[in-house]
């Protein structure tokens, strides 16, 4: 089992069968990996708003990648297990008009830019703390039949999962469609809550350790994961929750309230603007379907953990 440094200098920025690997690996082999942000560093420390108008969007979505991993073939399952991941300091969350859950309540360009330098948490000024739990927003094998496809949106491939649990200690599961199994990742994250509500988590560059293997003839249906025993985020378990609710026939606009409920309980409770409540529910509320069974009215809750709200 050996272990290989991915070169910093190589990226791709869609899914194609045609890219060639960057490296090859055994099973069993561990790879070390320092991915982009996933502006792919169009956005800096030092931007401000006007830097969104200009982002070039065919740089989105920097990928490490390909990795080869001989004996992987269709049919297989390729295990990614998680060994570290570390952020490098800095990250920034966006509204980007016309994305996210709320595109119509909040039109314009807006951004923040984070020192995490301190390795603990994201900080709104004096108002919260949001602990940090990087985790990779994309992780994927090259989807059978692949021409140039958009990273967003995710597939069975696995891709732009964003799914918050895919921290240190979980292992990814993904459905492999190409020989090799051709795996690429980046588009990492300091913090997010479920659902990524605004559409950026606490972008950020990353440090990834990642350990692969494969379990051949074993075939499932799309990703799969397994955690860690514990919490996913000790430092907010031990306090109280607030939740927001949606109720009606539609889960997308029962979301939509729910996180309307959650950033007006916010900026009644902080001094935060309306936009940075948006951001924060993106990174530290979850979204969850409640209700689904009675009558064909549903329930979704924004769940907060109100810990986070240091001057509350």
């Amino acid at each position: 089992m050996a272990t290989h440094y991915f070169p910093t200098d190589q990226v791709h920025f869609t899914w194609d069968t045609t890219h060639e690997p960057v490296i090859t690996i055994a099973e069993g082999d561990t790879v070390v990996i320092e991915t982009r942000d996933v502006s792919d560093n169009q956005i800096s420390p030092d931007s401000d708003a006007s830097v969104i108008a200009s982002l070039d969007w065919s740089r989105v979505y920097p990928l490490a990648g390909p990795i080869r991993v001989e004996g992987a073939a269709p049919g297989d399952t390729l295990a990614v297990e998680i060994i570290d991941l570390r952020t490098r300091g800095w990250g920034w969350t966006a509204i980007l008009p016309g994305l996210g859950l709320l595109p119509e309540d909040f039109p314009d360009a807006h951004l923040r830019i984070f020192d995490i330098s301190n390795g603990e948490f994201a900080f709104f000024g004096d108002d919260a703390a949001i602990p940090l739990t990087p985790f990779l927003g994309t992780m994927g094998v090259c989807p059978a039949d692949a021409s140039e496809q958009a990273v967003m949106p995710p597939g069975r491939f696995g891709g732009n999962l964003d799914t918050r649990q895919l921290v240190r200690g979980t292992t990814l599961y993904l459905p492999v469609e190409v020989d090799g199994a051709m795996f690429s990742c980046g588009d990492a994250h300091g913090c997010q809550g479920d659902g990524e509500v605004c559409v950026t988590g606490l972008e950020a560059p990353m440090y990834a350790v990642l350990r692969f293997y494969v379990e051949r003839g074993r075939s499932i249906p799309a990703p799969q994961y397994r955690t860690a025993p514990g919490p996913l985020t000790p430092r907010v378990d031990g306090g109280s929750f607030y939740g927001t609710t949606g109720v009606g026939p539609d889960l997308f606009e029962n979301a939509q309230n729910a996180v309307r409920a959650m950033i007006d309980h916010v900026t009644g409770r902080t001094s935060l603007s309306r936009e940075d409540a948006y951001l924060l529910c993106s990174l530290c509320v979850d979204l969850k379907i409640s209700e689904i069974v009675d009558a064909g009215q549903y329930v979704v809750s924004a769940v907060l953990p109100e810990v986070v709200l240091t001057s509350a």
